[in-house]
């Protein structure tokens, strides 16, 4: 008796992969990011006052100090805010500038905050030995 061999009953074996499902989560992330990326809200809600000037060009990323509405203190690293006690702000400074020597100190300060809040600050990013301190407006309409 003879068996009858049949190549239906085997398989071969697929030695490649399919990419298919990959490309559809990766696309359907893609869409997700960019529906939310402009809903994100970043940084702290400051309304600059307007100014005629030329924006500095600066290569490494600034550290900024703000100081909102309502004279609440501040502190962005790296794009992200931590609130600060004014008592505190110096000893945080001086920890960033000891780490990145050259870094440049910015200051934002909400246009209806008092001027006493501001001047506090710069005493205190003074204190610190912050050896120059920029300021941040909008950019005016020419006049």
């Amino acid at each position: 008796m003879r068996r009858s061999f049949s190549r239906r009953g085997k398989r071969k074996i697929a030695s490649e992969i399919n990419v298919v499902p990959f490309i559809d989560v990766m696309l359907v992330l893609l869409v997700i990011f960019m529906i939310t990326a402009p809903m994100m809200n970043q940084g702290v809600d400051v309304d600059l006052p307007q100014a005629s000037s030329k924006p500095i060009d600066n290569d490494t990323t600034p550290l900024i100090v703000s100081v909102d509405r309502d004279g609440q203190y501040f502190l962005s690293r790296d794009g992200q805010d931590t609130q600060v006690a004014l008592d505190s702000l110096g000893d945080e400074v001086r920890q960033v500038l000891a780490e990145h020597p050259n870094t440049p100190v910015m200051v934002r300060g909400d246009k209806n905050v008092s001027y006493g809040q501001v001047i506090s600050l710069m005493g205190s990013l003074q204190t610190a030995g912050v050896p120059n301190v920029g300021l941040v407006s909008q950019p005016g309409n020419g006049n």
